[in-house]
């Protein structure tokens, strides 16, 4: 039997969703389109920084409590710490009925790194 990597799982599901960039984040923010921005990265990392206005629920409690957070018809943008959790969490977003969510690719450290508004 041929067992998948967390690697290969990652790859499998950023065939399956939509990535945007931080940058592209930014823009649309800047324009003032509507999203969701929505956390899954863990308590301590939530509590060093957090893109403003982010709603937050861990990645380990998506499954659960994801419809508390975002209706299914809202537009959604999932980032966790380097665009890995969020790119299996907008996956199974995606096959929980979510029609209009991406993974932000690079997640927080990137949207840091190009020194975008953080919040603490």
């Amino acid at each position: 039997m041929s067992y998948k990597t967390g690697a290969d799982l990652i790859e499998e599901a950023r065939g399956r969703i939509k990535e945007v960039t931080p940058a592209e984040v930014a823009a649309m923010r800047e324009r003032g389109e509507q999203a969701i921005l929505l956390d899954v990265r863990e308590p301590n990392e939530w509590n060093l920084g957090r893109i403003p206005g982010a709603a937050f629920l861990p990645r380990g409690h998506l499954e659960s409590k994801v419809e508390d957070a975002a209706p299914r018809d809202a537009r959604v943008i999932v980032y966790c710490a380097r665009g890995n959790r969020s790119a299996l969490a907008a996956d199974t977003m995606r096959q929980m009925g979510y029609e209009n969510v991406a993974s932000m690719s690079g997640g927080f450290q990137q949207w840091a790194m190009e020194g975008r508004e953080v919040e603490s």
